[in-house]
C-alpha cells in the first residue's frame, strides 16, 4: 500500500483524494493580520467545490477533439475467470463510475452485474455460481463484501460497511470460504479473518498487527500465506495454519526484500514467485516448504512480475518489465519448452490471470495504443481471443504517441529513467516543423511505483495539443532495482527533489523540446514533489498541478491510513521521534510556501484516507494569503483519486486549459 499514481489512476478507475496538515500559523503575521486578508475567500470555501458541468463530447476551438473525447475513451481490466474458463468478469466504467460485468471469454455482448456504487475489486468464485467484489463509500477504502451471482439475479451483502479498513485475500480453492484482513480490534492492526459464505460465519483466525494481509491459500485449504509490510518495496512471509492458529515465518530475510506471485504446485509442496532476495531485480523462483529451500528459475536483470500456475501445474507464466514494456514468457513444464506467445497479443502492460480448473488465461494489456482490455488464451487449443473491446469514442488509436525509454545521470552520478513522448506536430500554428514543444514533467506517485507505457487519456491530448511529455522514474521508483528504489528513504528523501531539477536539465540540453516552457504535474506523492518543486525551484517551472499531495510530512505521516502507517516507519522514519519530526518539517513544502511564486492547480478529495485533504487545504490558504495564483478543486465524494466520470471532466478539462495558458501553443 502507497501513496499511489494519480496521473494513472484516473484511468484505472481507482480510488479518492484527501489528507491531513497542520498550517503553520506564519501566513496571517506575515500579511498583517486577519484586516489584511479580508478579501481572501476562506479556504476551503464554496468556491473550491466543483459544479457539474456539461459532458457533451465535441471539439476544441481549432477543430481538434477536445479532453472530453479522450476522457471517454473506456477500459476493461480486473479480468477474473470462471473456474472452468468459460466466461470472464471484468470492471469498466462505461456507465460513468467502474463496475462488474461479465461475457463470454470468447468475446461477444457483455453484461452489466452491479448497478450501485462503484466496486472496488472482484473474484469468481471457483466453485462457480457467485462473484465477490467490494465496494466503498465516496472513496474512503472502507469497503464492504458481497456477493452477485453470475447471472445477475441475486445478491448477498457478506460484510456491511464499517469503520474498518479491510483487504481482501480470496477465495479458498473449494469456494467455500474467503479471508480478508481487517482492522477494528486497534485502528492500525490488522487481524486475518476467515468467512463462511453460506452461513455468514466470520471468525479471527490470527491476531496480526500492522501491515498484515493475505496474499494466497494453500491448495489444500488449511494454510494461508500471509504477507507482512517492511517498507513500501519489501514483505516478510509467514505461513499462517489455520487448524492451529500458528504463523510460521518463512521470509524474513536480514536485507529486507519483496516476494509476490506465491503460484502453489497442485500438491501443495511448495510455489513460484517473484522475489529480489539476495538480489537487486525480482527474480523467478520455486520454494519448496518442506526444506525452506529456495532455488531460481530465471534472473534477468530486469524485474520479474505477475508470476502464475495454471490449475493442473503444466504452464508457469511470468512477466518480465523491460523498459516498462511488459514481456509474457509462458513455460510447459511437463515438456520444460517455452510455449510461444500469440503475435496477436498487443504490445503494453501486461497482467496475467489463470482459471481455476481449466488452462485458459485471462490477459489484461493497457498501452498507449490499447487503452485496456483482455484476451482470453486457451493454452489446450491454442486459440487467442479478445474478450473485451472497449470503445475508443472516436479517437485513431494507431494516432497515440509511443514513448522512448530514456536514461540520464543526476548530479550526483546515479542514473534516472523516464518515458519521454514527442508530439507529432511541435504546437498549434505557426511553424510547427520549426519550433520546439513545451513539456511537462508528470511525476508518479507511490514513491514504490514506476511510470510505465499504460494508455494515459490526459497525456495524450497533450501531445495532440503539442506539449511533449516526460514521465519520470526518479529516485525510489520500482523497476529499476532494489538499490534505486531505497535511494530516496528516511533521510535521502531530498535527492529525489533534486532529480527533478536534473531532469529538466537533461531535457534542455537535450533539446528535442523548449525546456524554457515547462510544468510539472503529480498525484500523491507526485503530488508533493510537485508542491516541492515549486518551493524548492521557484521559476523552474510555469506552472505546476497537485492531486492528492503531501504539504506537511509530519502531519501526513500522523493522519496516514492503517495499510501505509505500517510501511511508513520504514521508509520515511519515525514522526514520533523529535529529530525525524524536525527532518520532516524540513523538508515540507508549507515550510518554505513564502518561495512560491509560480501558479498552481490542486486537487484533493474529502473522503481521502491516505493523504487527508487538510494537506492541500493549507498549502491552497498558504498560497492564496501570500497573493499566489492557484487553482483549487476540493471534490465531496472522492477519495485518493477520481473515480466518477462527471469529476474526471470537471478536474481534466480544468487541468487543461490551465497547462494550455501558462505553457502556451
Amino acid at each position: 500500500m502507497h501513496r499511489s499514481n494519480l496521473v494513472l489512476e484516473a484511468l484505472m478507475l481507482t480510488t479518492a483524494l484527501i489528507l491531513t496538515s497542520a498550517h503553520t500559523g506564519r501566513a496571517a503575521a506575515d500579511q498583517g493580520g486577519a484586516g489584511a486578508n479580508a478579501l481572501i475567500p476562506p479556504t476551503p470555501g464554496p468556491q473550491d467545490v466543483p459544479r457539474a458541468e456539461p459532458m457533451e463530447v465535441g471539439l476544441a476551438g481549432d477543430g481538434r477533439p477536445d479532453v472530453l473525447r479522450f476522457l471517454n475513451v473506456r477500459t476493461a481490466g480486473r479480468p477474473s475467470l470462471a473456474a472452468d474458463g468459460s466466461q470472464l468478469a471484468f470492471s469498466t466504467a462505461i456507465t460513468g463510475e467502474p463496475q462488474l460485468w461479465v461475457v463470454d471469454a470468447a468475446g461477444g455482448w457483455p453484461r452489466q452485474l452491479t448497478f450501485g456504487r462503484p466496486i472496488t475489486f472482484l473474484a469468481a468464485s471457483p466453485a462457480g455460481g457467485w462473484i465477490a467484489y467490494g465496494s466503498d463509500r465516496g472513496g474512503n477504502e472502507r469497503e464492504g463484501f458481497y456477493l452477485v451471482s453470475t447471472d445477475g439475479t441475486r445478491e448477498r451483502e457478506l460484510l456491511a460497511p464499517s469503520d474498518a479498513f479491510r483487504v481482501f485475500g480470496g477465495f479458498s480453492p473449494d469456494g467455500a470460504k474467503i479471508a480478508y484482513a481487517a482492522t477494528g480490534r486497534t485502528a492500525t492492526d490488522f487481524d486475518i479473518h476467515v468467512l463462511d459464505v453460506a452461513s455468514g460465519e466470520d471468525q479471527v483466525a490470527y491476531r496480526g498487527r500492522r501491515g498484515l494481509y493475505v496474499a494466497a491459500w494453500r491448495p489444500d485449504g488449511g494454510a494461508l500465506v500471509l504477507t507482512e509490510a517492511r517498507g513500501e518495496d519489501a514483505n516478510d512471509v509467514h505461513l499462517l495454519d489455520l487448524a492451529r492458529g500458528e504463523a510460521r515465518p518463512h521470509f524474513q530475510p536480514a536485507v529486507a526484500a519483496a516476494y509476490d506471485g506465491f503460484a502453489w504446485t497442485p500438491d501443495a509442496a511448495g510455489f513460484y514467485l517473484a522475489t529480489n532476495q539476495d538480489r537487486d531485480f525480482q527474480a523467478l523462483a520455486h520454494y519448496d516448504v518442506a526444506s525452506g529451500a529456495l532455488r531460481f528459475l530465471a534472473t534477468p536483470d530486469h524485474d520479474v512480475e505477475g508470476v502464475g500456475l495454471s490449475h493442473d501445474g503444466r504452464y508457469l507464466s511470468w512477466t518480465t518489465n523491460e523498459g516498462g514494456w511488459s514481456v509474457l514468457h509462458v513455460r510447459d513444464l511437463v515438456s520444460g519448452d517455452d510455449v510461444p506467445v500469440p503475435a496477436a497479443l498487443p504490445r503494453g502492460v501486461l497482467r496475467l490471470t489463470w482459471a481455476e480448473r481449466a488452462p485458459v488465461a485471462a490477459i489484461e494489456v493497457s498501452g498507449p495504443r490499447v487503452p485496456g482490455d483482455v484476451w482470453t488464451w486457451d493454452l489446450a487449443g491454442g486459440a487467442l481471443h479478445r474478450a473485451t473491446e472497449s470503445a475508443t469514442a472516436g479517437l485513431d488509436m494507431a494516432a497515440m504517441v509511443l514513448p522512448e525509454a530514456v536514461d540520464f545521470p543526476a548530479r550526483d552520478g546515479v542514473e534516472l529513467h523516464g518515458l519521454l513522448y514527442l508530439p507529432a506536430a511541435a504546437g498549434i500554428g505557426g511553424d510547427a516543423a520549426a519550433a520546439k514543444p513545451p513539456v511537462l514533467l508528470a511525476v508518479h506517485g507511490g514513491p514504490t511505483a514506476q511510470a510505465r507505457p499504460d494508455f494515459d487519456p490526459v497525456l495524450q491530448y497533450l501531445l495532440a495539443r503539442g506539449i511533449a511529455v516526460l514521465d519520470f522514474n526518479y529516485r525510489g521508483s520500482t523497476g529499476f532495482g532494489k538499490a534505486f528504489s531505497r535511494l530516496d528513504d528516511r533521510r535521502q528523501r531530498p535527492d529525489a527533489v533534486r532529480d527533478l531539477a536534473d531532469a529538466m536539465a537533461w531535457l534542455a540540453a537535450d533539446g528535442r523540446v523548449d525546456a524554457s516552457r515547462a510544468a510539472i504535474m503529480g498525484g500523491s506523492y507526485g503530488g508533493y514533489l510537485s508542491f516541492a518543486a515549486v518551493a524548492t525551484f521557484p521559476g523552474l517551472f510555469d506552472a505546476a498541478v497537485s492531486f492528492v499531495g503531501v504539504s506537511n510530512w509530519v502531519s501526513a505521516l500522523e493522519g496516514a491510513s492503517p495499510q501505509l502507517k505500517a510501511s511508513d516507519r520504514i521508509e520515511y522514519g519515525d514522526i514520533d521521534s523529535p529529530e525525524d519530526r524536525e527532518f520532516f518539517l524540513s523538508i515540507s513544502p508549507i515550510t518554505h510556501v513564502d518561495r512560491v511564486r509560480d501558479p498552481l492547480l490542486v486537487a484533493h478529495g474529502a473522503n481521502d484516507p491516505r493523504d487527508p485533504p487538510t494537506e492541500s487545504d493549507n498549502f491552497v490558504r498558504a498560497v492564496r494569503e501570500r497573493g499566489g495564483e492557484v487553482e483549487y478543486l476540493r471534490f465531496p465524494d472522492e477519495g485518493h483519486g477520481v473515480r466518477k466520470l462527471e469529476n474526471r471532466v470537471i478536474l481534466y478539462r480544468r487541468v487543461a486549459s490551465f497547462l494550455e495558458r501558462h505553457l502556451g501553443p
